[in-house]
């Protein structure tokens, strides 16, 4: 059953990633992270309102950061989405475990003086490979900006797991980190929107297509959120954090079926290796592991 909810997690995942690539022709960036906020927002609202449960918080601090790296990650990883095909922004954005791996290899091998641990090394370098590999279509239709865009997002993307952990290391329910974040991406869209969609027409009207659209993003999305949680709380950590990369499939068949992509050896080439890059990190972290560890310090994207 926790399979089940990791593989229904990467489906809400690319399903809302097909929306907001979808709703860029109607919306703004800027729009869409502001109703995907307050859909969020609204859906977690009864939880927040249970009794036993409150919005109050003993550390605004930690969450305000986490919202803000959270959110400017979010918004990166939508416009690049309007840019790209549709599998080589998701497959991109699935370089954070990587960039975190990365941070926390040069951390230890910091403070352990020198020591090297080769097998990690091998997969953070095999992973900039298949990014060279992904990109390159990108640059040679001249969708360079959309593709420096999304690996941005996805560097970005590993400051916020690591704020996730933090705030679940001190205690802070998922409810409420994700509650904060909805809240704050409802906030930095509605200031964003006038900006990017010039003061004239600060809104794109509505159509039945997009507020469907719009809905199906914020559902989907939160949706997602919730099931990846509870996978990761119910399973195993090593089976759950490997089928997370399914998502990489299922917006490859989105791609095809919506958009009709087709990609060259190569590009498929660059997606198997940045996915068997970011499990054999998953890999080599979770048997570094000690037995019993809390899920979130062996993979913080479960809070996500």
């Amino acid at each position: 059953m926790p399979a089940l909810w990791m593989l229904f997690a990467s489906f809400a995942f690319a399903a809302m990633s097909a929306g907001v690539k979808l709703a860029s022709t109607l919306y703004s960036t800027s729009e869409i992270v502001m109703y995907r906020g307050l859909i969020g927002s609204a859906m977690l609202l009864p939880l927040i309102l249970k009794p036993g449960n409150t919005w109050r918080t003993p550390f605004p601090r930690e969450h305000l950061w986490r919202s803000v790296v959270g959110v400017s990650s979010l918004w990166l990883w939508f416009f690049a989405i309007g840019k790209l095909p549709l599998a080589t922004a998701v497959t991109l954005n699935y370089m954070a475990p990587i960039w975190l791996a990365a941070y926390m290899f040069f951390h230890g091998w910091w403070h352990a003086k020198g020591k090297t641990e080769w097998p990690l090394v091998l997969a953070i370098g095999m992973s900039f490979v298949g990014v060279v590999l992904v990109l390159r279509p990108a640059a040679e239709s001249n969708q360079w900006l959309g593709g420096m865009v999304a690996v941005t997002s996805s560097i970005i993307a590993a400051m916020a797991y690591l704020q996730v952990r933090k705030l679940g290391q001190m205690g802070e329910p998922e409810y409420r980190v994700v509650f904060y974040f909805s809240l704050t991406m409802a906030a930095a869209g509605l200031v964003g929107t006038p900006f990017e969609n010039g003061a004239a027409a600060p809104l794109h009207a509505h159509t039945w297509r997009g507020v469907g659209l719009l809905l199906g993003i914020g559902a989907s999305g939160l949706l997602a959120q919730m099931a990846m949680t509870r996978a990761y709380r119910l399973g195993k950590v090593l089976v759950i954090a490997n089928l997370q990369y399914t998502g990489i499939i299922f917006s490859s068949l989105w791609g095809m079926l919506l958009w009709h992509d087709r990609f060259g050896w190569h590009v498929w080439l660059g997606m198997g290796v940045i996915l068997a890059s970011g499990i054999a990190v998953t890999f080599y972290n979770t048997m570094r592991t000690a037995r019993g560890a809390v899920v979130k310090e062996t993979d913080p994207i479960a809070s996500e």
